[in-house]
């Protein structure tokens, strides 16, 4: 039997698994309005209440129905539509002057280099369109295999003490040249990452990659400056699987020099440094046998794994007790502080310096702080080594008089001499191709040549006959980069060798162990200075001799722009 409407089957409460959640409970009555989710508002909406101000005929009210009162939805122009207080004859001034924009013109016949750091001092809306140089595929440039690849050739630059600024250029050379735009690198001194975003409302691709191992081979860095300079160029056909290979190669390459040819190159650089600050035959091959000690010490902490501040500890403190084992035997044609002089310039870390320096001149001041960082704990290595020499040293009795400063004006031809096989030696130490010691090793005679002229002849402060130097340092090594399209390291930091204040460095430590406190920080003052000078004066000499180049630029001769344009606010 069916049971009538309104019988007392029909008004048994339900169970709870045949009521809905959104049912309303007993007693309260539903709405009669319609709810929020079946007419969803926009934030943007005018509010309950507020009576909108009509529209003329125009977009965006064509579609209406000509009432008076227009819905919130109705009455919302577009973003691009010009303002109700906009007046077309009363027009503020376009932003775009009448003359135009300046266009942005490469030349090709810059280098690489030259290009990309302009593309990358250009805001971001005034850089032009990338002309591919590689061929894409048909289905357009594969996106995370090209970010892989740049990020890779960064790391091998960033490894090798390429500085900041020079790092992100290589990088966007390699995108733009596989037809990717809007890519924005960015490097510090351990992370590089890339970001790029296909168009205005896609997602942007990033990636990123830690530098965590980092060594001196330059040979391997002139080689990825070939691989970039194949890239960039029309005329070479280089695949992404091609770059890939190479790349690995380049990774694969051994060394062109031994461990132990690098240990005899430590000991002639010692001796050869030892000789330009007044030292003998005798004293060259004391020199060298400290600084060899010296290495092979540094080689076995590193193979213990010891970070390589104990590295440096390690390695100062057998040149130190060579010197002070010669005054303990009082030997009279023998100069101890020569011997530690010549250690010292073998440790004192000119590269990382001159990379640190460079990169907050040209406005990257994380990875310069970084460096800057790093070198302050290598140059305390060798303070505290050499310190613990010269302090037992003076306990046990050795003379050493801080008062003798030594420099032999009457031997030009010798330091020239000495100068140059400094160079060779160091230019060994930092693996660089053969082709490229010759050069640098006349720069480096150059060099000194200018700082004796100056300091010696001239009677200039050393601290600006250094800079001067170290300038000429600069501009030549530009130059020859340049013309060997290639990185400019190979032919500067070998060549500022002899500029290093490793005299200075150790008369500042040698008060300090023998308690005159203000005589020592008044000499490590001067030898501070003096390593300014040697970065500030490469980097001054390198933008020099951007000068007498063609730089790209704006069509009109405008000029190069800076890294930054700030002002001081």
């Amino acid at each position: 039997m069916v049971a009538e409407p309104g019988g007392p089957e029909d008004q048994k409460p339900q169970s709870d698994e045949a009521r809905s959640a959104f049912v309303p409970p007993a007693g309260v009555g539903r709405r009669t309005s319609a709810s929020e989710d079946d007419q969803p508002t926009s934030e943007f909406a005018i509010p309950t209440g507020l009576t909108a101000e009509p529209q003329g005929p125009g977009p965006a009210s064509a579609s209406g129905s000509g009432s008076g009162t227009a819905s919130g939805s109705d009455t919302i122009g577009s973003a691009f539509a010009p303002p109700s207080t906009y007046s077309a004859q009363h027009a503020p001034p376009a932003f775009t002057p009448a003359h135009g924009s300046p266009m942005i013109r490469l030349t090709k016949e810059a280098p690489w280099q030259d290009r990309m750091r302009t593309m990358l001092r250009m805001p971001v809306a005034e850089r032009p369109a990338p002309e591919p140089v590689q061929k894409p595929d048909e289905a357009g440039p594969a996106v995370p295999r090209v970010l892989d690849l740049t990020l890779r050739i960064g790391e091998l630059l960033l490894a090798g003490g390429e500085g900041a600024e020079d790092v992100e250029a290589a990088m966007f050379a390699v995108t733009r040249s596989y037809g990717l735009d809007r890519c924005e690198p960015t490097v510090t001194f351990t992370l590089l990452s890339i970001s790029h975003q296909p168009s205005l409302v896609d997602d942007p691709v990033t990636a990123s990659r830690t530098v965590r191992r980092r060594g001196t081979d330059y040979t391997r860095l002139a080689a990825v400056f070939r691989l970039i300079d194949d890239i960039t160029t029309e005329d070479v056909d280089v695949s992404l699987e091609e770059a890939y290979r190479r790349l690995a190669e380049i990774r694969r390459n051994r060394h062109p020099y031994s461990g132990w040819v690098l240990t005899l190159a430590g000991g002639g650089l010692a001796g050869a440094a030892s000789v330009l600050v007044g030292g003998g035959a005798l004293v060259f091959v004391v020199a060298a046998i400290g600084a060899m000690l010296g290495d092979r010490l540094a080689w076995l902490c590193a193979g213990r794994g010891l970070p390589e501040f104990y590295q440096f500890v390690v390695a100062a403190m057998p040149p130190a007790a060579m010197g002070v084992a010669l005054t303990l035997t009082h030997w009279s044609d023998v100069r101890p502080s020569a011997v530690i002089t010549g250690g010292l310039f073998a440790l004192l870390p000119g590269r990382a310096l001159v990379a640190g320096v460079q990169d907050g001149l040209t406005g990257y001041y994380i990875t310069a702080a970084a460096r800057l960082l790093e070198v302050m704990y290598l140059f305390i290595g060798i303070v505290v080594g050499v310190l613990l020499v010269l302090y037992l040293g003076v306990q046990l009795g050795a003379e050493l008089n801080p008062g003798t400063r030594f420099f032999a004006p009457d031997r030009p031809v010798v330091q020239i001499l000495a100068s140059m096989a400094l160079c060779l030696a160091f230019a060994i130490l930092l693996q660089q191709d053969r082709s490229t010691v010759l050069a640098v090793t006349l720069n480096g005679a150059v060099a000194w040549v200018i700082f004796g002229a100056m300091a010696r002849t001239g009677h200039i402060s050393p601290v600006l006959a250094t800079a001067t130097a170290a300038g000429l340092v600069g501009l030549f090594g530009q130059l020859f980069a340049r013309y060997r399209y290639t990185s400019s390291l190979p032919f500067i930091t070998a060549a500022i060798g002899p500029l290093l204040p490793g005299s200075a460095t150790y008369f500042g430590l040698l008060g300090m162990a023998q308690g005159n406190v203000n005589a020592g920080l008044a000499s490590l003052s001067t030898a501070v200075a003096t390593a300014l000078a040697i970065a500030i004066g490469v980097n001054l000499g390198s933008e020099i001799s951007r000068l007498f180049m063609r730089v790209p630029g704006a069509v009109g001769g405008a000029n190069r722009r800076a890294a930054k344009r700030t002002r001081g606010f």
